[in-house]
């Protein structure tokens, strides 16, 4: 054959293998658009009542008035979305803080009646001062036994759950921010020189927990505030509002009436942001959540200022309810909606030493604890303390917690097991690979307050033995841990 032959059968060639290339790249690209308009996003929520009985000790302050009135119904505020491929669970529980064990069974009964896995549900506590405890004695070994109210939870949690798996439909996500900076202020504070700040352990402390409004020798808050609310909101197809969930960095608001049952504000920014969105008697029922952020050390009242007016009972927990929620809606004008995100979860048991007390911590509280009751106190809460620092010396040496990352989109939200401080959060947010990040604080256990190190250094209620119950380094372990998470999830 000579060549200008070869050269002719060489070019037919290349045609048709350009060509069958090209159709296999066309049908490639067609099974792709095919997959992508089949992609099904779904949501569900549904709400069960966890309002415990009467005649139970309310805890949330230190002394504990059994309950005598309900003025408002406690929930699990449950939402389950689903991207086609992975199921994930929000669960938000109008309490103080729920042990681990509560939790944990309440996963086991969802995952043997849904197969949805343990590590994609988050379930939290608002941290209400205002219900029964759903904590052990001590939070730092877990219970082989529930009690009937922790078993209560249980069951409500799980069936809140599998009705809102009932009620999965083809739905859009969106997610946003808004502001309300009136409402947040850092209630640790650095007195003026020369000013005693006394800790129940015989030592001073260099700051202090709410000092009482308009005190003269405040010299300037301990630390910072977050103000944003961030949220998460899903919609029918049609428009029809499904649930929304939000998260602000506010502990809680009270008081309320002496021995009552109540939501506090989360309670009432559920039903506040329903009415803005015109989500009354829906069918299936709009489900408004509010969690509870980085919010360990801040609360909603200005120590600087005296107060002007004197709140009746619930009157401040409705404005500040009232505000969120008016801030979230404003901001949720301006959300983009989306037919399908890709969905991720990612769990991490994570191993804390206990933080022990020293021999001379030991010696104090055993002084305390013989010193006669009409002695006159260093502290207040010396004997208080000194039981807690018998307990924390007999707790296990180490203590293992869950951690928890999830992606929706380009929306990362975390889990912490403790009260958290909001330095955390916000370092959270500037170190995250995500665009917008929030963190869900009481997530999956209740084992007291976390601090940031340098806040260790300062003092005050939250750092003290007992009350916070880890390392002095976990907040640190629990940050890099949390980011590698998302940055695998990403």
């Amino acid at each position: 054959m000579n060549r200008s032959k070869v050269k002719i059968r060489y070019f037919v060639f290349s045609l048709m293998l350009v060509s069958a290339v090209s159709l296999l790249g066309r049908a490639d690209r067609g099974s792709e658009s095919t997959v992508h308009s089949e992609r099904i996003f779904r949501a569900g929520a549904a709400v069960s009542n966890i309002t415990p009985p009467l005649d139970e000790p309310i805890v949330g302050g230190w002394n504990s008035p059994p309950a005598t009135h309900v003025h408002d119904e406690l929930y699990a505020k449950c939402l389950v979305l689903d991207d086609g491929k992975i199921r994930m669970v929000f669960v938000v529980c109008d309490s103080l803080g729920i042990t681990r064990e509560v939790y944990d069974a309440a996963k086991r009964v969802i995952h043997q009646k849904t197969g949805i896995p343990p590590e994609n549900m988050m379930m939290s506590a608002t941290h209400t001062h205002s219900s029964i405890s759903a904590r052990g004695a001590n939070r730092l070994i877990r219970n082989k036994e529930l009690s009937d109210y922790q078993q209560f939870l249980v069951t409500r949690i799980a069936d809140g759950v599998r009705r809102a798996v009932n009620n999965l439909e083809p739905a859009r996500i969106g997610w946003g921010s808004g502001r309300e900076p009136t409402q947040v202020f850092n209630r640790r504070y650095y007195m003026k020189p020369g000013t005693p700040v006394p800790n129940p352990f015989g030592g001073q402390d260099k700051v202090i927990m709410n000092p009482g409004r308009g005190n003269p020798n405040i010299l300037k808050a301990a630390g910072p505030t977050d103000p944003d609310i961030a949220f998460l909101s899903v919609q029918s197809v049609g428009g029809r509002p499904i649930a929304l969930l939000a998260n602000y960095s506010l502990h809680y608001v009270g008081p309320g009436k002496p021995g009552t049952i109540s939501a506090d504000y989360f309670g009432v920014f559920a039903d506040r942001i329903q009415q803005l969105l015109g989500a009354d008697r829906m069918d299936p029922p709009f489900v408004g959540i509010m969690s509870n952020g980085t919010s360990g050390d801040i609360n909603n009242i200005d120590w600087l200022k005296k107060p002007q007016k004197r709140f009746a009972p619930y009157e401040k927990m409705r404005q500040v309810g009232d505000l969120v929620a008016k801030a979230v809606y404003k901001a949720h004008q301006k959300v983009d909606f989306h037919d399908w995100v890709p969905l991720g979860a990612m769990q991490k048991e994570l191993t804390l030493a206990v933080r022990k007390p020293t021999e001379e911590q030991m010696a104090y509280a055993r002084r305390m604890l013989e010193k006669p009751d009409d002695a006159m106190p260093y502290h207040k809460r010396e004997k208080v303390y000194a039981r807690r620092t018998v307990q924390m010396h007999e707790s296990p040496e180490q203590v293992s917690v869950i951690l928890q990352s999830f992606h929706i989109g380009d929306l990362g939200i975390c889990a912490i097991p403790f009260e958290v401080f909001v330095e955390i959060g916000l370092e959270i947010k500037r170190t995250s690979p995500f665009v917008q990040t929030f963190t869900v604080s009481h997530a999956n256990g209740s084992y007291g307050y976390l601090p940031t190190v340098q806040q260790h250094e300062l003092g005050g209620y939250e750092t003290w033995l007992g009350t916070n119950t880890v390392e002095i380094q976990a907040a640190p372990k629990i940050v890099r841990t949390l980011i590698s998470m998302f940055d695998r999830l990403r």
